[in-house]
Order: C-alpha cells, then sequence, then structure tokens
C-alpha cells in the first residue's frame, strides 16, 4: 500500500514536471545539459529528457510489479535525481540563452524564450486560479476567479500566437 502512494506521488510529480517543461520541450542547446550518469539521452532538447523520465518511471512500475527490489531502489533513487535536475535547470534556462542552437538569430530568438518563458508563468497563473476556484465557497469569489481564469486564458492565447509567429520567423531565417 505505501509502495503504491509512493508510485502515485512520482506519477503526478512527473506530470506536474511535464507541465512546466512543456513550454521549453522544444528548447535544444548546442553542449549537453547533464552528464552520461544522469541522463542517457544523446537529444539535446528537453523533451527528450522528460521523455527519459517517462521511460524510466514505466519501467519503476515495471519493477514494483516484478518485485525485483534491488534494482527498484536503484531507479527510484536515479529517477529522483533526474527530476531534481530537469526541475532545476527548468527554472535556469532563460539564463542560458547563450547556449541557444540558435546563437546566430539573436533577437528572434531572445524573443521566443521571453515568450516561452511568459507562457509558463501564465500557465502557472491559470493552474493556481483554477486550484483556488475548486475550494472556493462563495459564487462571488467563484465568479471572480472564473473573470481571471478567461482572462489569463485570453493572454495565454494570446502568447501562444505570439510565440508561434516568432517561430515561424525563425524558420524562415533557418532557410
Amino acid at each position: 500500500m505505501k509502495t503504491a502512494r509512493l508510485l502515485e506521488a512520482l506519477d503526478t510529480q512527473v506530470a506536474a514536471l511535464g507541465e512546466l517543461i512543456a513550454p521549453l520541450a522544444g528548447h535544444s542547446s548546442m553542449t549537453p545539459r547533464f552528464d552520461r550518469q544522469r541522463f542517457r539521452t544523446t537529444g539535446r532538447r528537453m523533451q527528450d529528457f522528460m521523455d527519459e523520465i517517462r521511460s524510466n518511471l514505466a519501467q519503476l512500475h515495471h519493477c514494483v510489479e516484478a518485485q525485483e527490489t534491488e534494482q527498484l531502489a536503484w531507479l527510484a533513487e536515479h529517477l529522483a535525481l533526474q527530476i531534481g535536475a530537469l526541475q532545476r535547470e527548468a527554472a535556469t534556462w532563460q539564463l542560458r540563452t547563450h547556449d541557444s542552437a540558435h546563437l546566430g538569430l539573436g533577437k528572434l530568438h531572445k524573443k521566443l524564450l521571453e515568450h516561452q518563458e511568459f507562457e509558463r508563468r501564465l500557465m502557472a497563473m491559470k493552474r493556481e486560479r483554477e486550484a483556488l476556484a475548486a475550494q472556493a465557497e462563495t459564487l462571488v469569489d467563484q465568479q471572480q476567479l472564473h473573470r481571471e481564469i478567461d482572462a489569463l486564458e485570453g493572454r495565454l492565447m494570446r502568447c501562444r500566437e505570439a510565440t508561434q509567429k516568432i517561430e515561424r520567423a525563425l524558420a524562415r531565417l533557418r532557410r
């Protein structure tokens, strides 16, 4: 029973990390972000690392079912370290604009990174308001929070449109 709760907590943490990484998923770098002991993937995109974490989580579930305690302990520790590393990277990725795979495209790439950060922050604000709306006790509070959620959805949509426009401009310049 305790193992099931721990696995559920890990599932929740990986899902939250996936939401955090979503705006950064396509971000690539010129140099490796992690050493080979932390991540085996040869990819340079944030999504590649997230995929490896999900794969390790699935393997962890399999180890629990097969009752492979030695591999289970190692894999659980490895997965926790991977999650922590990717969380730290997500928190600091905007500081690494110098290490971008699009170095020569300067201003546009900087704008793209800024818009991706805006999108990440807007998504966090929206999740926060949705959680508050679910716990609101009065109708007035619920209505106010739903108005705020609607406004955030509009801002998020405009931010995504701007991000797509910048991505198209970058694609044209790369050709």
